[in-house]
């Protein structure tokens, strides 16, 4: 994916108002997925309060948890 792209991408996101914001959340939100960052580390780097972050992924349609798979299906089952 060109470089062109991905910014237009970003410039698509209504949430921040730089495209450096922009692109820095759509990279945190990858790294978040893959578990490579906590929620804290992200919000630290957006500029934002951990519950903020959670907010807007909520609002998106985005579920973060902090349990594994393997916690949830513990919960679950407990």
């Amino acid at each position: 994916m060109s470089q062109e792209t991905l910014q237009q991408i970003a410039a698509e996101l209504q949430l921040f108002n730089t495209l450096e914001q922009k692109e820095n959340f759509l990279f945190l939100l990858g790294a978040l997925t893959a578990r490579l960052i906590s929620l804290k580390k992200a919000a630290e780097i957006l500029n934002l309060d951990p519950e903020a972050l959670l907010n807007i992924l909520e609002r998106m349609g985005l579920e973060f948890s902090y349990l594994t798979e393997t916690d949830i299906a513990l919960e679950t089952a407990w």
